[in-house]
């Protein structure tokens, strides 16, 4: 019998969150490159190229691919979450993202004209970054599929 421990050494775990940590990393700096500017919360935040989310989904899917068979139940879950995963993530996540902008600039105009009325009135603003291009969710996808690659590659599991 294992310990809690032996979660950590389960491929289809570590997999995907190598493959999220590394997607994470690369928007760091990717988003570092292009605004000149480096940001600690691109760390961790969402939106950005590559697309984390994807690159985590579809690791899972083909650890579960080479673990369980590419015809087990554990793959076909593991590949329709993905597909469900990155479908949101460039269509209803990516439009909120799209609200969002629209939001910000109206809130902006009414913070304008509240800056002499009542504070208490004013809005918060949003997350712009919550979304992805199709783009960011194939680069992802495509890293998610190497990093799982790599790991059976490299330790032939």
């Amino acid at each position: 019998m294992g310990t809690v421990f032996d979660v950590f050494l389960n491929p289809v775990l570590l997999v995907p969150i190598i493959a999220w940590l590394v997607a994470q990393v690369l928007k760091l700096i990717i988003n570092s490159l292009m605004n000149r500017r480096f940001t600690i919360s691109r760390l961790v935040g969402d939106g950005g190229m590559p697309s984390g989310h994807s690159a985590t989904v579809t690791s899972l899917a083909a650890m579960c691919g080479i673990q369980c068979g590419f015809a087990s139940v554990e793959f076909a879950i593991a590949a329709v979450l993905a597909v469900i995963v990155m479908h949101d993530a460039t269509g209803v996540r990516r439009e909120t993202g799209k609200q969002a902008e629209s939001i910000i600039s109206i809130v902006s105009v009414i913070n304008n004209y509240l800056v002499e009325k009542d504070e208490e009135l004013k809005t918060e603003k949003l997350k712009i970054l919550v979304g992805h291009t199709h783009l960011q969710v194939v680069c992802g996808a495509i890293l998610g599929l190497l990093v799982a690659l790599g790991y059976f590659w490299i330790f032939n599991i």
